[in-house]
């Protein structure tokens, strides 16, 4: 994991969090998990079964801002970790799956 260390203060990433909270909480959000899929592997499941999961993650630098958090299952989340998507090679092989079926 020594290759995704950053200059991201513990203090950064607890105000991240805390904003993160809070959208968790918006009007926005839940709407997004309204539609009951995941966005990595698509699958559709219960909102409430969703997790936050920041595209750009918070110790590489991420925000929680609306343009970097998605829906994911906790599978996809937990799978994708510290990685960036064009890093996680599961979720690559699954776009050009669909790509070229």
């Amino acid at each position: 994991m020594d290759i995704f260390i950053t200059n991201i203060t513990e203090e950064e990433i607890r105000k991240e969090k805390t904003k993160a909270q809070r959208l968790r909480k918006s009007q926005w959000w839940k709407r997004r998990c309204a539609k009951g899929f995941c966005y990595f592997c698509r699958k559709k499941m219960s909102p409430k079964e969703l997790t936050m999961d920041h595209v750009v993650p918070l110790v590489r630098g991420g925000k929680s801002i609306k343009g970097n958090v998605v829906p994911a299952c906790k599978e996809c989340n937990n799978k994708k970790k510290y990685l960036l998507p064009f890093e996680w090679e599961e979720y690559l092989s699954r776009l050009n799956a669909e790509l070229w079926s």
